[in-house]
C-alpha cells in the first residue's frame, strides 16, 4: 500500500523489512528515496502528474519492482495498493 506523497511499503512476505526504496515517474529514471521515519520513505522530486512505479530491496537482500502502481491522475492523500507481486523466497 502506498500514499504517493509519502510511500510506506509493507508486507514483504517474510523477506524482512525495506532496506532501500526507489520511485520512478513516467518522465524520470529511478530516484533513490530516503527513510523519513518508521516505514515511510520520501523522494524530494517533482512527481505530480506522473504515473509512479516503485522498487524495494529487503533486508533479506531481495530486489523487487512494482511497476505502474499509481496512475498519473493521482492526487495528494490518495492511497494505492498492488497485490499482484510478491517476493519469492
Amino acid at each position: 500500500m502506498v500514499d504517493p506523497t509519502l510511500p510506506a511499503p509493507w508486507n514483504l512476505g517474510g523477506s524482512g523489512s525495506v532496506a532501500a526504496a526507489w520511485v520512478k515517474g513516467d518522465k524520470t529514471g529511478w530516484i533513490q528515496m530516503s527513510r523519513n521515519w518508521g516505514a515511510n520513505w520520501q523522494a524530494l522530486a517533482g512527481l505530480t502528474g506522473q504515473g509512479l512505479s516503485f522498487a524495494v530491496t529487503s533486508t533479506g537482500g531481495q530486489y523487487m519492482q512494482f511497476l505502474n502502481v499509481v496512475p498519473g491522475w493521482w492526487t495528494f492523500g490518495q492511497t494505492f495498493a498492488n497485490n499482484d507481486q510478491n517476493f519469492a523466497y
